[in-house]
């Protein structure tokens, strides 16, 4: 809202300009900010996330780094304990493997280790999933991997507003946190208040209403859900959509209640089904709400394959709007 208590002006902008818009405001607001990764400068970024903030800002602000994860990544984390507020741009999720020692075994654990006596306020933002053809070492989801170590807190926006809302909260976080950007996700265009700030990051958010059947799901996942749910409401089925945003730690409360008035769940994730994130949120909801089930939990999950190349092959190995649309005509047909 404007002073004069209007409301603010809306823009209309993409997924990759909320993050741009983002980064640009953590940037402003607070003179430790810095970003650093592969090509963030000069290039403006893999996904042109970072496109004109270089001339804007400086390379003291904006630091393109060498080949290496696991230094520039480890630089950050120095940087952090030694009071700056570095954004890491990892430029797909798949490269971040080369930075695991540095992510797994010190930016999560050196708060722990150190009885609390060093706070590491690192933001890693990297692309992540599949849906632009390039192959098996660049769209992976592995989210979920990163979801099962203490001392990190995994956020996956879906929405412009989460986009442009949740870095700053990251921030302002004292221990490390990671930010999965789908790729899937950067065209996707939309309004945004010019004022639009930051989020909550720790709970999650019901997208579509909805009392047949629940849906959750996170990141790229998301605006596939709601295709497929607005799909089965011309059938008859209302089908609610619950984005986690929040990966670690999830939002348990948030689930359960839609679970509770659905009583059929459906757990939507890219990520690979044997040990993924699907299996921890239907654990979940089988311990805490069982007896409100009205069918067993369903997942879909991607195919257990590397992510192949071609367009069609692609497309196949990860839940779309349609295979989400049937499973649900599966669960609801049991009623």
């Amino acid at each position: 809202m404007n002073g004069d208590g209007t409301a603010a002006p809306r823009l209309r902008l993409t997924y990759r300009d909320a993050v741009r818009e983002a980064i640009r405001d953590a940037l402003t607001r607070d003179e430790r900010v810095f970003l650093m990764g592969e090509d963030v400068g000069r290039y403006g970024g893999c996904y042109a996330v970072s496109k004109g903030l270089l001339a804007e800002f400086g390379e003291d602000r904006i630091r393109d780094t060498p080949l290496s994860e696991s230094a520039f990544v480890g630089a950050g984390i120095g940087a952090a304990l030694n009071g700056m507020r570095p954004i890491v741009e990892v430029m797909t999720v798949n490269f971040s493997l080369l930075a695991l020692d540095q992510i797994v075994n010190n930016a999560a654990t050196i708060p722990h280790m150190s009885g609390g006596q060093f706070a590491v306020p690192l933001v890693i933002r990297m692309a992540t999933g599949s849906g632009r053809q390039l192959a098996a070492q660049h769209s992976h989801s592995l989210e979920g991997w990163y979801a099962h170590i203490p001392g990190l807190k995994i956020l996956a926006p879906a929405t412009l507003e989460d986009a442009r809302g949740m870095l700053w909260t990251a921030i302002e976080d004292p221990n490390p946190v990671l930010i999965f950007e789908n790729v899937q996700l950067y065209d996707m265009e939309g309004e945004l208040p010019a004022d639009a700030g930051p989020v909550d990051i720790t709970r999650a958010a019901i997208r579509r209403e909805g009392k047949h059947a629940s849906v959750v799901t996170f990141g790229g996942s998301v605006p596939k859900a709601v295709a497929a749910a607005e799909t089965l409401a011309g059938e008859g089925v209302d089908v609610e959509v619950v984005d986690l945003r929040s990966l670690r730690p999830l939002d348990d409360a948030t689930i359960m209640a839609s679970v509770a008035k659905t009583h059929r769940v459906l757990v939507v994730d890219e990520g690979w089904r044997s040990g993924g994130l699907s299996a921890e949120v239907s654990a979940r909801i089988n311990e805490q709400v069982f007896y409100e089930l009205d069918a067993p939990v369903a997942r879909l999950a991607g195919v257990e394959v590397p992510i192949p190349y071609p367009k069609h092959l692609e497309d196949a190995s990860v839940p779309q709007a349609d295979t989400i649309a049937a499973a649900l005509r599966e669960m609801v047909g049991r009623r």
